[in-house]
């Protein structure tokens, strides 16, 4: 297995209970074959620059183990998950 860092944005307009499920969704997904590490959500904050007229958004960060078919399964699932505005899965290095 090996060490992964994600990073994601979640649309200002999900209630609260959306954005739990969401995140629990997720790390269901890391949870078949891979662990959880630290899983940090630091709340709403403004966009670097306007994404589809949407200027804020929920920033998660979600360090964990897995294997690449973990990574590749959670790749396909944050590509059709409407509430995600940006996703950005690295090796960590660290």
């Amino acid at each position: 297995m090996r060490k992964y860092e994600i990073m994601y944005i979640i649309r200002p307009d999900v209630e609260q209970e959306a954005v739990q499920a969401l995140t629990d969704k997720f790390q269901g997904i890391i949870g078949n074959g891979g662990e959880v590490t630290k899983h940090d959500v630091m709340g709403k904050r403004r966009l670097a620059y306007e994404i589809n007229k949407i200027r804020d958004g929920i920033y998660v960060l979600v360090h964990f183990n897995a294997t690449p078919e973990v990574v590749a399964e959670l790749d396909r699932v944050m590509k059709i998950t409407d509430e995600i505005i940006r996703f950005l899965i690295v090796k960590d290095v660290a």
